[in-house]
């Protein structure tokens, strides 16, 4: 059931941790005051379900209106993307363009950049925010992320999937499951999780005696840092800790300012106050810099690049060791993978090498959990190879945000950096005599950043193309003897530093059991006989280990207790008579 913070009381009394003004951003100033909230009754979140998908079958107006949002989104030149400080858009300051990655001459956006001052508003506001946002009962601040809900499934839903489209890449369905579907299902089951989490109070309390506990917010802002790739995970990321009453300073993408933007609204206009979630655009560093060296960081909400969060926890480390924070920075990172297919003699080898090509290279394999290294079974190289190839030789690459491209299957690179890196990687595997192109390894940046789907072969077991995270459409595979199953198993999980996804592919009950068994730490998400990828919210709980992240599982109820610091309250209701304990008495 949906429980605010303090039990059933009319005036909550609160603590506010803000600066006064910008001068006094070093110091914590305790405010008390009343803020008033009436909660008459208890209240259950309504029902959930995943939300389905759209076909976007031929001929429905499904397409129609996708490019009616896309229209909306081009028609009228670059949209100005201002920061939003406090409710506040700021549009005089630096600005850096967002291009469309299918067609790189097309500027999408142009957003404002972020200074020193305006990071240190954004801290201010989410502080100013933080008071009343946090007093305010659970079920009021579900409400809001529940109509956001709706609004991306009705109202906004064409123009996030433009946006998502035209910004990062995706193609319909990608963006579809994205962008409408797994951000739905976010905001809605961290709803229901939410109030499951207040539920849980202390199983006995004594005779005399009523023992509660509360979901405090953490006692300071969260900073959250969140990527390209997934629309959906930008909305994870500022949406669970604030549904717990935290307020956020958020550092967009530079590559998903569009959809971030778009998000932004849709939360504006479902009702989220002002100074709730800040949104700071901006040079990674400069922000990063201004936020973790302020008292009151209380959290770091990242998804991003192994070494990034490494490098943030290594500072943020220095300054708990310098005691420039009130209290232990919550860190919840989700972070890179070098995710593996193991195929076992056994396996179906049609559904094995589909279910890679999918793994590897939807969404031109810049999701965390997609697949890069494969490990096929002599006996079966041959045909595995040839259903593989015969395949992505069928795939053509398209500007998938052109009605002309809509029915592409893969699409660009996000932007020229990676462009750069994975065209490198390809160039120096024609050279290197332990690799071989088994299929594609073209390439183009003329118009966008197109990187043609790629099957490597290596002939060492231990070669850097089997530990190296690329994060684009490239696949590399090891054929092992088939009576070193075994060692290749105890091989995947040892030679990365990773343990993201991966999955074993065969019909062999036994094979099964002992992949399970010797791979439990390689992966935090393990598939029997599916691809690497397509953790759907409230099914599969999202996360790895090692050097994948903390683990703390988006999709779940787990991640919502890292933005918690949980209150045992006891109430006693008898009155001493005398300080002695029976054991006193002669």
């Amino acid at each position: 059931m949906f429980r605010s913070p303090a039990v059933a009381t009319m005036s909550v009394l609160r603590r506010t941790l803000l600066p006064l003004s910008p001068q006094s951003s070093t110091s914590i100033s305790r405010v008390k005051n009343f803020v008033n909230f009436s909660q008459l009754a208890s209240f259950k979140p309504p029902p959930i379900k995943n939300e389905p998908t759209l076909e976007f079958s031929k001929g429905s107006l499904e397409w129609d209106y996708l490019k009616e949002g896309i229209l909306q989104l081009t028609d009228n030149g670059p949209i100005d993307v201002p920061l939003v400080i406090g409710g506040q858009k700021i549009y005089d300051r630096e600005v850096v363009p967002q291009v469309n990655p299918s067609n790189k001459k097309q500027v999408l956006a142009n957003t404002r950049q972020a200074t020193k001052d305006d990071v240190q508003g954004a801290i201010i506001a989410a502080k100013d925010a933080k008071n009343k946002w946090m007093s305010m009962p659970l079920h009021e601040r579900s409400a809001v992320f529940l109509k956001a809900a709706d609004l991306i499934s009705t109202k906004y839903r064409y123009k996030m999937l433009a946006a998502t489209m035209l910004g990062q890449g995706k193609n319909v369905f990608q963006a579809e499951i994205d962008a409408v579907a797994e951000l739905i299902d976010f905001f809605k089951f961290n709803v229901t999780y939410a109030s499951e989490l207040y539920s849980q109070q202390p199983l006995e309390s004594a005779p005399g005696v009523w023992n509660r506990a509360e979901y405090r917010p953490l006692e300071g802002f969260v900073y959250a840092v969140t990527p390209f790739n997934f629309t959906a995970i930008a909305a994870n990321l500022i949406g669970a800790p604030a549904l717990m009453g935290n307020t956020v300073v958020w550092k967009p993408s530079a590559s998903a300012i569009l959809s971030n933007y778009v998000l932004l609204e849709v939360l504006e206009e479902a009702g989220i106050p002002a100074g709730v979630i800040n949104f700071v655009p901006g040079e990674p560093k400069l922000v990063t810099d201004e936020v973790l060296d302020d008292p009151c960081f209380s959290a770091l909400h990242f998804t991003g690049s192994t070494n990034v969060f490494k490098s943030l926890y290594s500072k943020i480390s220095f300054n708990v060791n310098k005691d420039i924070y009130r209290e232990f920075p919550r860190l919840v990172g989700e972070t890179g993978g070098k995710n593996f297919h193991i195929i076992h003699p056994s396996a179906n080898i049609e559904h094995a090498a589909l279910s890679t090509l999918r793994g590897s290279f939807e969404y031109q394999g810049q999701k965390c959990s997609a697949t890069s290294r494969v490990f096929i079974p002599e006996s079966k190289w041959e045909q595995f190879k040839a259903i593989l190839s015969d395949n992505m030789n069928q795939i053509q690459q398209t500007n998938i945000s052109s009605s002309s491209g809509f029915h592409g299957f893969v699409g660009p690179v996000i932007h020229q950096q990676s462009y750069d890196k994975l065209s490198k990687v390809i160039e120096d595997a024609v050279t290197d005599p332990e690799l071989e192109i088994v299929s594609g390894g073209k390439h183009s940046d003329s118009i966008g950043f197109f990187v043609q789907p790629t099957l490597l072969r290596t002939s060492n077991a231990d070669h850097e193309y089997l530990k190296t995270e690329f994060f684009g459409p490239i696949v590399t595979a090891y054929v092992y003897p088939d009576a070193e199953f075994s060692a290749i198993l105890h091989k995947i999980d040892s030679s990365t530093k990773y343990g993201l996804t991966g999955s074993i592919f065969a019909r062999d009950r036994n094979a099964i059991v002992e992949a399970e068994e010797t791979l439990r730490y390689a992966a935090g998400n393990f598939y029997i006989n599916d691809k690497s990828t397509g953790a759907v919210v409230g099914q599969q709980w999202f996360g790895g280990a090692r050097m994948s992240g903390t683990n703390d599982k988006a999709g779940s109820a787990n991640i919502l207790s890292r933005f918690v610091s949980v209150r045992n309250v006891k109430e006693n209701f008898y009155e001493l008579k005398d300080y002695k304990y029976p054991s006193n008495f002669d």
